[in-house]
């Protein structure tokens, strides 16, 4: 059968299978043949090493209560029992005992507990998990985190004379808000991708890949105007196969399909979109050239679904040089996090996924020299309610507000608690349901903690470690301005 040229161009673009072709197909409009032309040559003055953020996302909302709990009894701070006094007789607390003990220098040496998947008790571990790094001043916390407009107190919420993010509590705004970076309007774009936009040029000029990737699919946090993300398989599909052409066998034929596509594809680039789409897809061809050879990564990784993305990512960082890559982004997700109810068993198995992998990937970085150069963070659409949603073996919590994020790698100032401080003087809110802290009011108050500490603060002081210059946050983070503090000092600033 005949076939005419569209229609050959759209079966072989098809055929090629490649995800960095389909991930942006959406932004043309946006995009267009000038994205070249659009990026600004800067000279500001950034690091000059190696360096990679991976936003590793808790999808559903993790329950950040259950996390990061007090394991102290200080009568003049939030304590255990506060914590054990409105999570008990719902069976939704965690015995103290089995807590996994942290001292936070900053809150007068308090101590406090992570959650006990972050340990090595976990069924099916293969390592000791993030715990043992606090002790090694390889993890801390940024705490009461959430998506703000601007800077609010419980009053101000409850008069409504600030501006409270759009569509409150709800998964998919407030995914959005997290992933893009700012909360006063749908954003199209995310801080990821608009960090690709502001360094490609100057960090990665020669890159072979995009400098931002994601193991997850298409996502806003990767959207960029001007740059491509790359979105491919995890560690189930080899470096060599993720971007490999499919349908072009090594018969007569085939082969002769393959010339003639790429031939074709130097055909008709006055019109924009036959351009930008050849551009793509010459983009995904070179870097599948690049990646056919490739060294495995040493340490064993969880085989789970984060497991493998994290995998992943370690095989990426370790052909760097061979792809010219001086930056990189990363985006991996692990789902199951909206525990309305089944929190118990289920936030401990998705914890123990998170920490377990979380930890072989740092490892692995060890193993590659670069665990001072890559940055593991975490994200989640938002917290969940201090008060339980229902009782016994079906106890839950429903969508609240501030949440508390975890920050894993070698350049951590220290083991500590980072944020702007709460109604107490400290960056841990009070645990009171109609207390200072939270946004709800009266008899059927539930424990949503009002933020102090916005998105674009704690994302800021990722970007600026990653080599965004303090003058280029607001092109990443149109609302920053609106906060005093653009950096929380738990990374080691750019020389």
């Amino acid at each position: 059968m005949k076939q005419d040229r569209r229609e050959f161009l759209m079966r072989s673009g098809c055929a090629l299978g490649m995800t960095a072709l389909a991930t942006q197909m959406r932004h043309f409009g946006l995009m267009s043949a000038m994205a070249q032309e659009a990026k600004s040559e800067r000279s500001d003055v950034v690091p000059s090493d190696y360096r990679a953020l991976v936003c590793v996302f808790l999808a559903g909302g993790n329950d950040g209560n259950n996390t990061l709990i007090p394991n102290h009894n200080d009568a003049t701070i939030s304590n255990y029992t506060a914590y054990a006094n409105a999570r008990s007789a719902q069976g939704l607390a965690i015995a103290q005992a089995s807590l996994l003990p942290i001292t936070v220098p900053r809150m007068g040496g308090l101590t406090y507990g992570l959650h006990p998947s972050f340990g090595p008790g976990v069924a099916g571990a293969i390592n000791n998990g993030i715990h043992e790094l606090w002790a090694q001043g390889k993890m801390c916390a940024v705490t009461n985190v959430g998506t703000l407009v601007a800077p609010m107190t419980r009053a101000q919420y409850q008069n409504g004379s600030v501006r409270k993010p759009y569509q409150l509590y709800s998964h998919s705004d407030q995914v959005g808000q997290y992933q893009g970076g700012r909360s006063d309007t749908e954003s199209f774009t995310g801080w990821g991708g608009r960090i690709a936009d502001l360094r490609t040029s100057p960090d990665n000029p020669s890159g072979l890949i995009p400098m931002i990737t994601s193991i997850s699919g298409a996502q806003l946090f990767t959207a960029g105007q001007t740059t491509l993300p790359l979105a491919i398989a995890d560690s189930g599909t080899s470096l060599a196969n993720v971007l490999n052409p499919q349908g072009f066998s090594s018969s007569a034929a085939n082969q002769a399909r393959l010339a003639a596509f790429n031939s074709l594809r130097t055909i008709d680039l006055s019109s924009q979109v036959v351009a930008a789409a050849s551009d793509i897809t010459n983009e995904a061809m070179q870097a599948n050239a690049a990646l056919q050879t490739s060294q495995e990564v040493t340490v064993v990784f969880p085989n789970t679904s984060l497991g493998r993305q994290l995998k992943q990512v370690a095989r990426l960082i370790k052909k760097r040089t061979d792809l010219s890559i001086n930056r990189q982004v990363f985006f991996v997700q692990i789902g199951g996090f909206d525990t309305h109810n089944g929190q118990i068993t289920t936030q401990a198995t998705q914890l123990g996924d998170v920490s377990q992998s979380m930890r072989a990937f740092y490892d692995e970085m060890v193993a590659q020299g670069v665990a001072d150069k890559v940055t593991q963070f975490t994200m989640a659409d938002f917290s969940r309610t201090f008060n339980p949603a229902s009782s016994g073996g079906n106890v839950g919590s429903d969508h609240a507000w501030a949440n508390y994020h975890f920050v894993v790698g070698g350049g951590i100032t220290s083991a500590d608690f980072f944020g702007i401080n709460t109604s107490n003087g400290t960056p841990f809110p009070t645990l009171t349901m109609n207390g200072p802290d939270d946004a709800d009011n009266g008899s059927n108050a539930r424990g949503r903690w009002i933020p102090t500490t916005s998105v674009e603060q704690y994302a800021g002081t990722l970007a600026r470690w990653f080599g965004v210059p303090a003058g280029n946050l607001s092109t990443v983070f149109p609302l920053i301005g609106n906060f005093s503090n653009t950096d929380l000092g738990f990374l080691v600033p750019p020389a």
